[in-house]
């Protein structure tokens, strides 16, 4: 960014600055705003706004940065404020230097960040370099950046604090539609912590890049059997952790440490080794296992949404099957003839033992091929 071509100080009615339509920051806290208007009433307006001037615009000044600051002033009645006028800065440099005023500010949202990196890789921006301007790493701002396919309300949950930054980005390499599934889970407390969430949003993606579970091939009779002889292994020593290990363990934990000091004696070392490395490994098989539930998760949402899809498109497929029954048109004038009224059938003479009083049946005719037979 070139340097510009003069900077001076100079006292500015407030109407004669107007804001900057391209301000990356739009939301602004009611609460600090109304604490920075308390502290300007009290002791005026200690850091002055950045201003450039501007030729056909509503005011000859255009805020460069301080558009808060400017606004608690016009909260707080101030008519002047101090302001630092840069002639000659262009759209682009007023564009960057209202970024690093905002960029590190707790209350820019993510969202804001993520625009701004946006507007500036539009202006042929490379990541490497607006890392370089903002004191960010180039991962930082590749992350940031790819916050931008979330869908807008998955987009608004994550301004909102709903859901965490990291896990906005592994939402954020989602189809639109799984975006929404993983988000609406997480934020109902569907999981016990961010990384199961991560998990599970990753295990959609694993989906995603798999062919329909619906075109999968069933196991070969080979490894069906892999597969039993792999389930009843781990049942096995599952069964032998929860019979032999966790018991040991727990008795341990029920110990004092002056107590395993003296029970162990020269064995210590060996017992602290062997639960160091034991603990490695949980940590590492409950991490692969968690990752494992993911994706079973996954699969069991993305089967739910085909079966949801299936049973969506046989009722339109029975709707579309419908014959439409259409009205003849009648011509005009045309008078409906009323219908001939039918002469009501004799009814039979009712057996002599029936009362007056019993109950008719309907009369049942004899189908037309068994009364010829009869015949």
């Amino acid at each position: 960014m070139t340097d510009t071509k003069k900077t001076e100080f100079i006292n500015l009615k407030i109407a004669e600055i107007a804001p900057n339509p391209e301000q990356p920051r739009k939301y602004f806290s009611p609460a600090a705003h109304e604490e920075l208007t308390g502290s300007i009433k009290e002791n005026g307006l200690l850091q002055p706004v950045v201003v450039r001037p501007v030729e056909g615009g509503k005011a000859p000044y255009m805020l460069i940065a301080g558009e808060r600051r400017w606004r608690a002033c016009q909260e707080a009645g101030l008519e002047v404020v101090p302001a630092k006028v840069m002639e000659g800065a262009s759209e682009e440099q007023a564009y960057v230097l209202s970024i690093a005023e905002n960029v590190n500010r707790a209350d820019m949202t993510i969202m804001e960040e993520a625009g701004a990196y946006a507007d500036l890789t539009a202006a042929g921006w490379e990541p490497v370099k607006i890392a370089k301007q903002f004191g960010k790493t180039e991962t930082h701002i590749t992350w940031r950046l790819g916050l931008l396919t979330l869908r807008p309300e998955v987009a608004e949950m994550v301004d909102k604090g709903l859901i965490k930054n990291n896990l906005a980005w592994h939402i954020a390499q989602l189809n639109p539609g799984n975006q929404m599934i993983a988000a609406s889970r997480y934020v109902r407390g569907d999981f016990d912590s961010e990384a199961e969430a991560q998990h599970f949003a990753n295990g959609l993606k694993n989906v995603e890049q798999q062919t329909s579970l619906t075109n999968e091939q069933p196991p070969t009779e080979e490894e069906a059997e892999k597969r039993k002889v792999a389930k009843a292994k781990a049942k096995d020593g599952l069964g032998k952790a929860e019979d032999v290990l966790i018991p040991l363990l727990e008795d341990l934990a029920k110990k004092k440490p002056e107590d395993l000091a003296v029970i162990l004696g020269d064995d210590l070392a060996r017992h602290l080794r062997v639960v160091t490395r034991l603990h490695a490994k949980v940590q590492m098989v409950k991490n692969m296992l968690s990752k494992a539930q993911g994706i079973q998760r996954a699969m069991e949402a993305e089967f739910n949404k085909t079966a949801v899809e299936v049973q969506q498109e046989a009722a339109e497929a029975k709707q579309q099957a419908k014959p439409e029954v259409k009205a003849e048109a009648k011509p005009e004038g045309e008078v409906k003839p009323k219908p001939v009224a039918r002469k009501s059938a004799a009814k039979p003479a009712a057996p002599a033992q029936r009362t007056g009083t019993a109950a008719k049946g309907a009369t049942r005719r004899t189908p037309a091929k068994k009364a010829e037979a009869a015949k």
